[in-house]
C-alpha cells in the first residue's frame, strides 16, 4: 500500500492558487498570479528537488497535468533532477474530458475518482504525489485520502483565492516531523497523520 502526499504552496492565508503564473489561472482571471515566484531561491529548489525525489508516483487533475506535459517533456537536460525524475516516473491522471495523454508514462484514471484513488493507494507501493490540482486536492480532503502534507509556507497575505483547505475536509489531527525555513522566509512544514482530533474545553473560573 501506497503513501498519498500533497505537496502545496501556500499564502500565510491558505491560498494555493496559480503559484507559477497568470497564465496558469487565466481560466478564472486571478488578480495575483505569480504571487509565488519571488520567493523562489537555491533553498527553495533544493527542497522541491528532494521533494521529487522521494516519490515514486505523480497524481495529477488535468490542468496541473496539462501545465507539466507542456512545459517537462522539452526538458531533456540530464542535470536537471526534477526534470528527469518527472519525465521518467509513472503519472496518474483524474479527468473526466481527457480520452489519452501524451507525456511518457500517463496513466488515465477512468470512473469516480475517489474510488480510483483509493484503489491505486492498495495497488500500488511507495509515494504517491499530488501537486497543484486543487479540485483533486478538494476530492482527497472530503474522502479522507491524504496521508501526509508538505506545505511550502509563503510569507505573503493575499485575502483571496483558493484555500488549500475548505469546507467538507474529513476532521483529521496532525503532527508535525519536519520544518525548516529557507533564504526568504518560506517556511517548509511536513504534516503527518496523527489519528482523530480530540477535543477539550477551557475551564475559566466564575467570575462574582
Amino acid at each position: 500500500m501506497s503513501t498519498l502526499i500533497v505537496t502545496a504552496f501556500i499564502t500565510m492565508d491558505g491560498v494555493m492558487q496559480a503559484p507559477g503564473g497568470r497564465g496558469e489561472d487565466v481560466d478564472e482571471g486571478f488578480a495575483h498570479g505569480g504571487w509565488q515566484v519571488p520567493y523562489v531561491d537555491d533553498d527553495f529548489m533544493r527542497l522541491m528537488t528532494g521533494t521529487f525525489e522521494r516519490t515514486d508516483h505523480l497524481l495529477l487533475g488535468r490542468k496541473t497535468y496539462d501545465i507539466f506535459a507542456a512545459h517537462w517533456p522539452r526538458i531533456t537536460d540530464e542535470n536537471n533532477p526534477i526534470a528527469v525524475k518527472l519525465n521518467a516516473m509513472p503519472k496518474y491522471v483524474a479527468s473526466r474530458t481527457r480520452d489519452s495523454l501524451e507525456w511518457n508514462n500517463s496513466h488515465l484514471l477512468k470512473g469516480d475518482a475517489a474510488e480510483s484513488i483509493a484503489q491505486l493507494k492498495e495497488q500500488l507501493d511507495g509515494v504517491i504525489m499530488t501537486q497543484g490540482s486543487s479540485d483533486l486536492i478538494r476530492t482527497l480532503q472530503q474522502h479522507d485520502l491524504v496521508d501526509e502534507y508538505r506545505l511550502l509556507v509563503n510569507p505573503v497575505i493575499l485575502g483571496t483565492g483558493k484555500r488549500l483547505f475548505a469546507e467538507g475536509a474529513a476532521p483529521v489531527a496532525w503532527k508535525l516531523t519536519e520544518s525548516r525555513a529557507t533564504g526568504v522566509g518560506v517556511q517548509y512544514c511536513v504534516y503527518e497523520r496523527a489519528g482523530k482530533p480530540e477535543y477539550g474545553s477551557f475551564m475559566l473560573d466564575e467570575q462574582e
